[in-house]
């Protein structure tokens, strides 16, 4: 009998090319959305609700959107397995490939706590971050002023992931998070990255990861919020400063305005400034930009 054209998987091309799964890379399986529904999502718990969509452009500019037409409370969180349009500081982009990565944002509502300490909200996650992975993923990781996450791979300085803070609403602050977990040397977007994986991490199995970090994040949230914001009450700033790999180094700061300072990084102020002290002699607290490290710590 002969067999009908395609039956047997060919075409009279050739062989037919698979179709694509969500399991066709299986060392980056998916997330697994009700499971993390389960273990975060309780009574009397900050996480309130947590989706897992499988692409979208930025789940910051989604969930402030959320947040604005009030569709999302306090601890809503939001997880994509791809981006396609993911930004860091000064709208720089941030991409990887699908299911390399935690790409997430959650809202929070921290009405209690006078506004003019929201600033050290990305420091606060940053921290938290930081823990969560080093639990987690077995990996070391430092923080550069203001939030960017740092791993060493081959002896070097890479950085692994970055925190971005919008407002949102009414009273809202969106924080989004993205942490390259198994990105390989061939995939980084530039020299200067890394990922947990290429720094050695025990586990690149993002779903224990992502639980590590939202604990985390919801146990220094806490803290913070029940000190009223005070960073030094809380602990919150003596942990930022021993995790902080800016202190101590020599660091450009390019600031609004096309001005720069240089200067040593020599310490994080209670506001969340960085204070450099220049070589005429001035402490200068740097509330907003960007700092390059010019020498190793």
């Amino acid at each position: 009998m002969k067999t009908p054209s395609g039956a047997d998987g060919n075409t009279p091309e050739g062989p037919r090319e698979p179709r694509p799964s969500r399991w066709s890379d299986l060392d980056r399986p998916p997330l697994n959305a009700a499971a993390l529904r389960r273990g975060l999502v309780r009574e009397g718990a900050l996480w309130s609700e947590v989706d897992v969509v499988q692409r979208t452009g930025s789940t910051n500019a989604d969930l402030v959107a959320r947040a604005g037409e009030g569709r999302a409370a306090e601890g809503a969180v939001l997880v994509a397995e791809e981006q396609t349009a993911g930004r860091g500081r000064l709208d720089r982009q941030w991409t990887a490939p699908p299911r390399s990565g935690l790409f997430f944002s959650v809202l929070l509502t921290p009405g209690e706590v006078p506004v003019a300490r929201w600033g050290w909200l990305p420091l606060l996650t940053g921290v938290a971050v930081a823990t969560g992975l080093s639990r987690a993923a077995g990996v070391d990781t430092a923080l550069k002023w203001p939030n960017d996450l740092l791993v060493t791979v081959g002896g070097e300085e890479r950085k692994a992931g970055g925190i971005l803070a919008e407002r949102a609403g009414h009273g809202g602050v969106v924080i989004g998070v993205g942490v390259n977990v198994s990105l390989k040397a061939d995939e980084l977007p530039v020299p200067t990255a890394g990922s947990l994986g290429l720094a050695g991490a025990v586990s690149t199995d993002r779903d224990p990861l992502l639980r590590g970090v939202l604990r985390s994040l919801e146990e220094w949230y806490g803290k913070w919020r029940d000190a009223e914001g005070d960073a030094g009450a809380c602990g919150l700033q003596e942990a930022y400063v021993a995790g902080c790999a800016t202190l101590g180094r020599q660091v450009r700061a390019e600031l609004p305005g096309e001005r720069s300072v240089v200067g040593e990084a020599v310490a994080v102020d209670g506001d969340g400034r960085l204070v450099l002290a220049t070589e005429e002699g001035v402490q200068e607290p740097v509330g907003a930009g960007d700092i390059v490290h010019l020498r190793p710590a």
